[in-house]
């Protein structure tokens, strides 16, 4: 984002409301859609999701956890939260600077399924 886009976030002075919070609440829902978005991934039964938007200078960071009972890892489900979260933010700060850039969606870490545990290097 621009200076002036992120100025206007820490004012809380967006033409739609709170990017923030809207964009953590979409994450939330997002995940709990990922079946019906993604094809061929199986629907899960979430015991937990957690979406964060953090304001930067920069711009705004995005993390998501989410964790199930099921034997399957979850990444998917984290990955989409991510997603729609920043194309939330996207939709609701584009009328004040339609040349932001959604970036780096990446696998931190996971833990069980049946491909086991991956923690990102470098």
């Amino acid at each position: 984002m621009n200076a002036e886009t992120v100025s206007a976030l820490r004012r809380n002075r967006t033409p739609k409301g709170d990017p923030l919070e809207t964009a953590r609440l979409a994450g939330i829902m997002a995940a709990k859609r990922t079946a019906d978005l993604i094809p061929l991934c199986h629907p899960l039964p979430l015991t937990h999701v957690d979406v964060q938007a953090t304001l930067e200078d920069t711009g705004v960071a995005i993390t998501a956890e989410a964790s199930t009972n099921a034997q399957t890892g979850v990444e998917m489900e984290a990955l989409t939260a991510v997603s729609v979260a920043a194309l939330t933010v996207y939709d609701m700060c584009k009328a004040l600077e339609k040349g932001m850039r959604i970036t780096d969606i990446v696998l931190e870490r996971k833990t069980g399924g049946k491909s086991g545990d991956y923690q990102r290097t470098g």
